[in-house]
């Protein structure tokens, strides 16, 4: 087994560590936008121009260069060959300075053809054209994104994990610090929050460059040897651009199914782009804390695993297995927190200003539809990662494509149809969008398991084990309700600073009485930290 592969669960520490810095001050910044902006017009308007950045970054940080660039580079530096490496740094990073160029006009000249056609068709007059000036705006710091994933894989490749994942800290201080400001001024009518939304947008683009300068020097001292040119024959360079292609295809898929739900929200009440947006805020934490830390740090040291078919195989199944059972841990409680205790996440984490106790009811309605899949997609990532590992991104590529495009379906029927065929009103039906996700997350992690035990054997995480997670979880969230009796819903900062530890400290300790072997590591570690302090 390669000798540079890190410690069990030191880098996805390193990442989870990074990953959570920067939601935390993501929250805050959607806490302050709730406030000022609630869930109204320029509040959709705005969600719906960051889904382009957001589709981009993700596209391109988590996908593309995942799956293409880090196993290339990642082999090289196992094997000692720096200056190699070096090329195929800079070669990767020149083209993607190129492609986000062409990126940044396309999208600052085009938004008006984009917006109603792609990104909102539901929105009309001053709303669309909200959109289409929030979309120009925030472009730039599209392109300045893309360049932020490509620092994100050389520093994942050099084991330097922290960092590139406590980036968008920088972007986010930045946008809290003209909320700030701006918000000490009221924000009442349209005109106003349209103002508001637009030094918003503009304080994402200075965001960017900050989170792009805080990574540049760490990567220019790891990588001495890099020399930015377009050397497009270097056969390691084509290799990556080989796997870039249905790489790109199949992370589109699946970025594709975030922009789809946000088109089809886009049809609905008016409020439904905003709530799905302050959803994804809170679902996307477990799955990057728990599956993309996990994922993350497991590629590249997948990517170096060097000697016989055998003997990879059998790396790549213990590697598995630990990060699997490491992921149903954490995302088992989230999932059913989401589940049982969605109005008192939402309401701890956004219930302040225009957005009270309906908006955190319909929040959590859009939580509860999350969680049936949560588990399904984020254990996927890393038999996703499994498989760009052993270079194939062929097998991804269908799997995500019969996934969105069974989201993309159910999605369409469960939000715009259901809702009249059971008799609620049609705000609940973006609920419908997050279950008909889950429904086809299930598929492709099915798919996925399949296809990979044929490959390397079988690696998946028991259903007795994932049981006993869940029965915990569901005891666990006992006294949390009984505290929501005591208290009740009317001061949402106390019963979430009560209910929310309660909840934690039961499932910790339910699993650790049971044997279950994270949550005994993770007493473990607590007790020798309170012995060392």
């Amino acid at each position: 087994m390669n000798e540079r592969a890190p410690r069990r669960g030191g880098g996805a520490a390193l990442i989870a560590a990074g990953i959570l810095l920067s939601r935390v001050f993501g929250l805050v910044r959607n806490r302050l936008l709730g406030h000022y902006l609630g869930a109204g017009d320029a509040m959709d308007a705005l969600t719906a121009a960051f889904r382009f950045p957001n589709f981009l970054q993700n596209l391109f940080g988590e996908g593309v260069l995942s799956a293409s660039f880090i196993p290339v580079y990642a082999r090289l530096l196992a094997e000692g060959d720096e200056v190699e490496a070096g090329r195929v740094a800079g070669a990767i990073g020149a083209l993607l300075a190129l492609t986000s160029t062409v990126l940044v006009l396309l999208g600052i000249v085009l938004a008006p053809v984009i917006v109603p056609l792609v990104v909102a068709p539901g929105f009309l007059a001053e709303k669309r054209d909200l959109t289409v000036l929030l979309v120009q705006i925030t472009f730039p710091g599209v392109g300045l994104l893309v360049l932020s994933a490509w620092t994100l894989g050389i520093l994942n490749s050099h084991r330097r994990f922290f960092l590139s994942y406590a980036s968008p800290v920088a972007m986010n201080i930045v946008i809290i610090g003209v909320l700030l400001w701006r918000g000490s001024t009221s924000v009442g009518e349209m005109a106003d929050q349209a103002s508001m939304a637009a030094w918003v947008a503009w304080a994402s683009v200075v965001g960017s460059v900050a989170q792009v300068m805080v990574q540049l020097p760490t990567v220019l001292r790891v990588e001495r040897r890099m020399r930015v040119r377009f050397a497009v024959s270097n056969p390691h360079v084509l290799t990556v651009l080989r796997n870039f292609l249905p790489v790109f295809i199949g992370r589109g898929v699946v970025q594709l199914s975030a922009l789809a739900d946000g088109v089809i929200a886009s049809l609905l009440p008016g409020g439904a782009v905003a709530i799905l947006g302050y959803a994804q805020v809170i679902t996307v934490l477990p799955v990057s804390l728990f599956g993309m830390s996990v994922s993350a740090a497991e590629l590249p040291a997948m990517s170096s695993e060097l000697g016989s078919e055998e003997a990879v195989a059998a790396a790549l199944r213990r590697r598995l297995h630990d990060g699997l059972h490491r992921i149903a841990f954490y995302v088992v409680p989230s999932a059913v927190a989401f589940l049982v205790l969605g109005d008192i996440v939402g309401g701890l984490l956004y219930q302040t200003g225009r957005l009270g106790r309906t908006e955190m009811v319909w929040l959590w309605s859009v939580l509860a539809g999350s969680a049936v899949g949560l588990l399904a997609g984020t254990l996927g990532r890393l038999y996703a990662s499994t498989f760009y590992a052993l270079r194939d991104t062929r097998t991804p590529f269908l799997f995500a494509t019969l996934r969105v495009t069974l989201t993309i379906v159910l999605g369409v029927v469960a939000s715009l149809w259901v809702p009249g065929w059971i008799g609620i009103a049609p705000k609940w039906g973006v609920a419908g969008l997050t279950v008909s996700a889950g429904i086809a997350a299930w598929l492709e992690f099915f798919l996925l398991r399949r296809a990979l035990a044929r490959r390397i054997g079988d690696a998946g995480v028991g259903g007795r084990y994932v049981g006993r997670l869940w029965l915990c979880a569901a005891v666990s969230a006992l006294p949390a309700l009984g505290a929501k009796l005591v208290l009740g819903t009317g001061v949402p900062v106390v019963l979430g600073c009560v209910a929310l530890p309660l909840y934690g400290f039961a499932y910790f300790t339910i699993t650790s009485l049971l044997g279950v072997e994270e949550a005994q590591a993770m007493m473990g570690r607590l007790r020798r930290l309170v012995a060392r302090g």
